[in-house]
């Protein structure tokens, strides 16, 4: 990260000839050669607590509670749970690529700007574009998800109110300074972690017979209606259909550690507390996703009268989600709206998630030059604003829900990008291995990282190639004999589609070729971040004790 005298983050040791390595942010092109890198002014004040649950902060959401109620009636418990847990090792995969990279290398929109680094700069700002639409367009999406969970309650609260309030208290804490952010996102990010391990606590207490009704049920439900279902066929091939879609439920589910990367820039001491908070964000991640699939599975069971009219209705909040529908059969009142509360935390702390990642990407295109020179723009504190003003006027898209037919165009924007994280997972897995080959060719010894993953390159081709299919599995429903359907079809494809235009189009304006594995340099941006690392100064406590003669 370059550092001026005008943002020395706290714990940061001030040495002007050191500092003069990094790239001042008025450089012009010819200055710096070809590529278009300009001065990172964020700053480095986001502690390890902060980024681990900033991680699992941006991938849970409603999903976790209510979606995933969804997938149990398309394939059962059992295939929710295999589906669930086989995606986690895919993701596991993911996790250790771009945490090796990412700890070596601690910049500001880590994964968006090494695809330019170690592959092409054209699948740079294919990558960049590809992963600031995605997260750009899930702002909207959760910002009118909190007013759905408010309807839970009452209807009388106008939808205006509640997305101008939301947007308002977006703009607040994304405009603060970074450590509030992360102070914000850090205490929303345990109250899911309360929900979520309450949730499980909930489920092993009722099945042993700890509710009202006294009924020790148990696997129940694994037997009778049975673990698996069928989903458009019967028999065999239809308990197959049925685990495709909880697989692909799944895979457009299950993230996290790209949210982790992108709080990188911003992190004190990387290459201390990254790989602890890559690792620690995995595990919990898979803890709470792996038991979360098991415990819907045993709640309820996949025909549940009730469960089916809530999907098919569309029912507000907390009303679709499996816990809910197991209170409800077991007669229990009041945690319902506990449950609601807490799920309107998640939405809100996963769009919160949406807008810094957003943010960050959109500044990490505008370092590279891949997006306009005025979004490098950053505050006295740090805050890149004016990716945050631009975010924040795609959030705006949200007061498209006042009119229910604006509502639709809402849906189908957030649908169009639904297979970009999955292509920013390929992207994720392919620049590894090219960072891997770099450092193979280059005789660089690997066990210097601060970070060295598991399995190298073979877990980052299994990522690469599961990510690859899922990318086009992801609609195939649209094929089945008598269920073609063009809107689907679109919604499923259009991001596959527009990625290699965004790679082909900037390839051929600024004719960039493919990186050989000699030529790239594996020791980018690496002198300001040893600088930093090396007048590196913790803390002090902020009650020093005094000593004992």
């Amino acid at each position: 990260m370059a550092v001026s005298d005008i943002n020395v983050p706290p714990g940061y040791s001030h040495d002007p000839e050191k500092d003069s390595k990094a790239i001042p942010s008025n450089t012009t092109n010819e200055e710096i050669g070809p590529r278009n890198v300009f001065g990172d002014e964020t700053h480095r004040r986001l502690k390890g607590r902060h980024i681990q649950l900033i991680g699992i902060g941006g991938t849970i959401g409603t999903v976790l509670f209510v979606q995933i109620g969804k997938g149990l009636m398309q394939g059962g418990p059992g295939s929710l749970f295999i589906a669930f847990s086989f995606w986690c090792l895919i993701v596991l995969t993911i996790t250790m690529a771009i945490a090796e990279m990412v700890s070596y290398t601690p910049i500001s929109s880590p994964f968006v700007r090494f695809a330019g680094i170690y592959v092409d700069e054209a699948l740079g700002f294919a990558s960049g574009w590809n992963f600031f639409i995605f997260e750009a367009a899930l702002v909207p999406f959760e910002v009118t998800a909190c007013h759905f969970i408010l309807q839970f309650w009452t209807d009388a609260i106008p939808v205006g109110a509640t997305i101008a309030v939301i947007i308002v208290l977006y703009a607040l804490i994304n405009l603060m300074a970074i450590q509030y952010f992360g102070e914000t996102e850090f205490w929303a990010s345990v109250g899911k972690v309360i929900l979520i391990v309450g949730l499980i606590f909930f489920t092993f207490i009722v099945m042993v017979g700890g509710n009202p009704k006294g009924e020790a049920f148990g696997f129940t439900y694994w037997k009778s209606p049975g673990a698996f279902n069928t989903l458009y066929y019967d028999g065999a091939l239809g308990k197959f259909v049925g685990f495709m879609a909880c697989l692909i439920q799944a895979a457009f589910s299950i993230s996290g550690p790209d949210y982790v990367a992108m709080a990188a820039g911003e992190a004190e001491n990387p290459r201390k507390i990254l790989p602890r908070a890559f690792k620690t964000v995995f595990y919990r991640l898979t803890c709470f996703f792996v038991l979360g699939s098991l415990c819907v599975g045993i709640l309820v069971p996949y025909d549940d009268p009730n469960m089916i009219a809530a999907f098919r209705d569309g029912k507000s909040g907390a009303a679709a989600s499996p816990y809910v529908i197991a209170m409800d059969r077991l007669g229990i009142k009041v945690l319902p709206h506990i449950v609601n509360a807490m799920i309107l935390v998640s939405a809100f702390s996963a769009g919160n998630s949406y807008v810094f990642c957003a943010t960050r990407s959109l500044y990490g295109l505008a370092l590279e030059g891949k997006a306009p020179r005025f979004l490098r723009t950053c505050t006295r504190t740090g805050v890149p604003i004016y990716c945050v003003a631009v975010v924040l006027a795609i959030a705006l898209l949200s007061f498209l829900q006042l009119s229910n037919s604006s509502a639709v165009v809402l849906s189908w924007f957030v649908s169009l990008v639904t297979a970009s994280q999955l292509i920013n997972f390929c992207v994720i897995c392919l620049t590894y291995l090219c960072f891997y080959r770099a450092m193979k060719v280059q005789n660089f010894d690997r066990s210097v990282l601060p970070y060295k993953a598991w399995f190298m390159p073979y877990a980052a081709y299994v990522g690469l190639v599961a990510t690859f299919i899922m990318v086009f599995v992801g609609g195939y429903t649209v094929f089945l004999p008598g269920m073609w359907d063009v809107p689907n079809f679109l919604f499923s494809y259009t991001s596959v589609g527009l990625f290699p235009v965004l790679y082909i189009g900037w390839k051929i304006v600024h004719k960039t070729k493919i990186h050989k594995p000699t030529e790239i340099d594996l020791k980018y941006e690496l002198a300001p971040i040893e600088s930093y690392e090396k007048d590196y100064i913790s803390q002090p406590p902020k009650y020093d004790p005094p000593h004992v003669q």
